[in-house]
């Protein structure tokens, strides 16, 4: 999962491999966040889905949302979204499991290892990615300072993916 705040971000991750591309602008209108999201997801060959916003998602046609844990819950989401995707990001166990009851599709787990993009965050590492991914049956993606090189690292701990910032510049 590409993570990015532009169209042309998205498309550009998309040509570098992305399989999921998650737009997430919180710095944008609801407006411009609507303009970026209508100009991605009908070129996007992947899956697109907002980072908070279920209307925008909606109104764009994007495949779904992801949430942070300080957003809205869930279940509320999985009302708003029906059949479309419903993923949460969480920093433990006791989210990811409360995330999978209430609904979620996949869980965003993070950060495994220190991050530029969220520098004040401790490191859970790869331990912890795997006790989550035991966890819970829905799909866990590693984030928090995720290379190319630590792909494998991820997978080996139970990670069905990663999503990541810089990866797909």
């Amino acid at each position: 999962m590409a993570l990015v705040t532009s169209a042309e971000a998205g498309l550009n991750a998309i040509k570098r491999g992305a399989t999921i591309v998650q737009l997430r602008a919180p710095d944008l209108t609801a407006r411009d966040l609507e303009r970026e999201a209508n100009a991605l997801v009908p070129k996007a060959s992947v899956p697109v889905v907002l980072s908070s916003r279920c209307d925008v998602a909606l109104a764009a046609g994007a495949a779904g949302v992801n949430l942070p844990e300080r957003d809205i819950s869930v279940a509320e989401a999985r009302t708003l979204m029906g059949q479309r995707l419903v993923g949460r990001s969480v920093h433990s166990i006791e989210s990811a499991v409360a995330a999978e009851r209430d609904g979620a599709d996949y869980v965003i787990f993070g950060p495994v290892w220190p991050s530029p993009s969220h520098p004040d965050e401790k490191a859970q590492g790869t331990q912890a990615l795997a006790e989550v991914a035991r966890a819970v049956r829905v799909p866990v993606l590693a984030i928090g300072g995720v290379t190319s090189e630590r792909v494998e690292e991820c997978t080996k701990a139970g990670a069905a993916g990663y999503a990541a910032i810089t990866l797909f510049k």
